[in-house]
């Protein structure tokens, strides 16, 4: 049984007397503990699928099941960190990493909880910033916290929606190195299942283990890819090979392809 079923899931939405579809019989896999990046044009319903992962929204058919039980609604088994950071801008970094961990670890004291948020501030370069509020933070600064708590959460599944998107190139990187080593169990052997909503082809490819292409309008399963390269990962010599430029371009003649087959659809019908 695979850690997570997406079984023939369709979203319809209306508004305003008007109605479009989403996604449309979007069916995949994903196992425990594999990194999976979903990759796509902007309306192909890469969000919405996150949503009704993280249990705030819910299909007009189809499902999604965890562990063969289908989603009734949010879970602390999920942690989740969206496009846009968000944050609680009464609490400062530091207590709104906390306040994370107290929804998934009830157990634990403030002082534990205190000292968890410390930890992970500082992994994502926060250490001198975790007493300031959102509002004293940019915006990226306010992703990493967002981040920080995610991570923090220490869920089994980790949902993230184009999670880097407003953070500077080099703490992209550091970041995306931070969340391979927590997937990894940082050395436990326990890895997450994680699923990672990106639009970067080069991001997805060194973090991902399997990259889901989507369709537009609606949002449809185009393709399935594992991605072949071993792991450890390391950056800097595996852009330098033939292999992966090679599979880079094909993965960009894919989205591609996919562009313009439906521009010809179009065409066609009109």
């Amino acid at each position: 049984m695979s850690k997570i079923e997406i079984n023939n899931l369709t979203v319809d939405y209306t508004e305003k007397k008007n109605s479009f579809t989403a996604l449309k019989n979007v069916s995949f896999s994903i196992e425990e503990g594999e990194f999976v990046s979903v990759i796509g044009s902007s309306g192909c319903g890469k969000s919405t699928l996150l949503s009704i992962l993280e249990g705030i929204r819910f299909p007009t058919s189809g499902e999604i099941l965890i562990d063969g039980e289908p989603i009734k609604g949010p879970g602390a088994d999920r942690g989740v960190v969206f496009q846009h950071y968000s944050l609680f801008p009464w609490m400062s970094a530091r207590k709104n990493v906390a306040f994370g961990i107290k929804q998934v670890n009830k157990n634990a004291t403030k002082a534990q909880r205190l000292q968890i948020a410390d930890a992970f501030l500082e992994k994502v370069g926060l250490k001198d910033f975790k007493d300031q509020y959102p509002s004293r933070l940019s915006g990226g600064m306010q992703q990493r916290v967002a981040i920080a708590r995610a991570l923090a959460m220490d869920t089994d599944i980790l949902l993230m929606d184009e999670p880097f998107g407003a953070i500077d190139a080099k703490n992209r990187t550091v970041l995306q190195e931070l969340l391979l080593d927590l997937w990894e169990g940082e050395g436990t052997g326990a890895r997450k299942t994680v699923v990672f909503v990106t639009h970067d082809l080069d991001e997805a490819i060194f973090l991902s283990d399997k990259i889901v292409m989507m369709t537009a309008h609606p949002g449809q399963v185009y393709q399935e890819i594992k991605v072949p390269f071993e792991r450890p990962r390391s950056r800097m010599q595996l852009v330098r090979t033939k292999e992966y430029n090679q599979f880079r371009n094909q993965l960009i003649a894919l989205f591609y392809s996919d562009i313009v087959n439906k521009i010809g659809k179009e065409e066609v019908v009109l």
